[in-house]
């Protein structure tokens, strides 16, 4: 077996994002509750009066006007599929993506995890008016996933969780591949061109070393609404961004450095105080340069994913999960789940996610492409396949571009739900039993 730990240089970081998704996912679950409870409850109309709230932009003689829930899926979500983005390119650049002996499990997993849900959902709607959500039941949600995870403490080995990690990244970007290939509008090619231009521009400015953020968040919000109008789904954007974003240091570390020395001997050689720089013009751009010079050595991608991350994974996704969980729960519950949209999205979940995530990973293994992570068996694989099928954040914004009517919106929100809460149960059980009971116990239970 090959090692995947994560290169110690990534360790705090990596520790930092599992963190964040793991207390994310606590809120999430607490939005997600309140949106069911609110869409349930006898006022459930101001609940939906709510996220059909019209709120508008106009500037000259252009305005642009969008629902409350939809500012928040074509705009916010658009900043949550930037920082996916960073995470995508940071894991191909100098992640466990960034080889293909690292990538071989993960990502073969990742499309098994894909393939096999949506050919089980395509099936169960073949020729029904829901065939066209077959991309719903491909989507793994990381925060959940790792929420759970998250539960077992010490006892989950690191390859574990850098093997689900590396997975639900790949399957995002998997995911966004089908947003922007199949659930997009009727394409807009000067639309598209303006967008272009715009990234062009971004592009020409990070060559060029501009540091001005205002510049970027400009060029940046203009690529967004070219995108919004050329009929491609908007949070596309985000993700087109984000790989324009490098992903490793702007300045070699040791000509950094070098100009770090030389301007701290210089501002050390000089009478230094907080008033002194004021009036000794070389002191201040001594400070400066060394300020720029060590700032360089700090990877943009790397900077911006770990500033966002906060304010995607406890506002965007909170605000998501609360505008587009919300589905009246009653007595037909039962019958939604049975309906062949619920049913496809219930069995691509929880069924085709583990068939899909073991079979695959099984021939890569066995063709010699790829190795279990170390301290990792099989059954412990399966668990993570198991709650590689809590879908939700991903799900339900597939299924919001998927169906327009909103009998198969509630069915398949009913469906993300019911097959989330299953994977995440029957991951936890199983888990618990694979899963060594004590710190220091590297072994596979049998």
């Amino acid at each position: 077996m090959v090692r995947t730990d994560p290169p110690s240089g990534l360790r705090g970081m990596f520790a930092r994002f599992v963190h964040s998704e793991v207390s994310s996912s606590v809120v999430l679950l607490a939005c997600t509750v309140a949106a069911l409870a609110w869409a349930t409850s006898p006022w459930s109309e101001t609940y939906f009066a709510l996220a059909r709230t019209k709120i508008a932009l106009a500037g000259g003689d252009a305005s642009l006007a969008l629902s409350l829930r939809h500012w928040v899926n074509d705009l916010l979500m658009a900043l949550f599929f930037f920082v996916v983005g960073l995470e995508i390119k940071r894991e191909l650049v100098v992640g466990q993506l960034s080889s293909a002996r690292q990538a071989a499990l993960p990502v073969t997993a990742a499309v098994g995890g894909m393939v096999v849900p949506a050919a089980i959902y395509a099936v169960v709607n073949a020729g029904g008016p829901g065939g066209y959500g077959w991309g719903v039941p491909m989507a793994t949600d990381i925060a959940f996933a790792l929420g759970v995870l998250s539960l077992f403490g010490e006892r989950v080995p690191v390859g574990l969780k850098v093997f689900l990690t590396a997975l639900a990244i790949a399957d995002d970007l998997g995911a966004v591949m089908v947003i922007a290939l199949f659930y997009s509008g009727g394409i807009r090619g000067g639309a598209l061109l303006v967008a272009g231009l715009f990234l062009a521009l971004l592009g020409l400015a990070s060559r060029l070393g501009v540091r001005h953020a205002g510049v970027y968040v400009l060029l940046a919000l203009g690529v967004w609404a070219s995108v919004l109008a050329s009929g491609v789904h908007a949070t596309v954007a985000g993700i087109l961004v984000a790989m324009l974003v490098p992903v490793r240091a702007r300045r070699a570390p040791a000509e950094a450095l070098a100009v770090v020395e030389e301007r701290y001997a210089a501002l050390k050689a000089r009478p230094l105080t907080r008033e002194s720089m004021v009036g000794d013009r070389s002191q201040l751009d001594d400070i400066v340069d060394l300020h720029l010079a060590a700032g360089d050595m700090r990877p943009a991608g790397l900077t911006l994913e770990q500033a966002l991350h906060p304010t995607v994974a406890f506002l965007v996704l909170p605000l998501f999960a609360f505008f587009n969980a919300g589905v009246r729960i009653d007595g037909s519950v039962t019958g939604t789940v049975r309906t062949p949209v619920g049913l496809g999205i219930v069995a691509g979940l929880v069924l085709g996610k583990q068939v899909g995530i073991m079979l695959f990973s099984w021939l890569a293994v066995r063709s010699g492409r790829a190795s279990l992570p170390e301290g990792v068996g099989w059954g412990q694989i399966y668990g993570g396949a198991c709650l590689a099928g809590i879908g939700f954040t991903m799900s339900l914004f597939v299924a919001e571009l998927a169906f327009s009517d909103e009998v198969l919106v509630a069915q398949a929100k009913v469906g993300i739900l019911a097959a989330s809460l299953l994977a995440a149960v029957w991951g936890w059980l199983w888990l618990n039993a694979r899963l060594p009971k004590r710190r220091g116990v590297e072994e596979e239970r049998p």
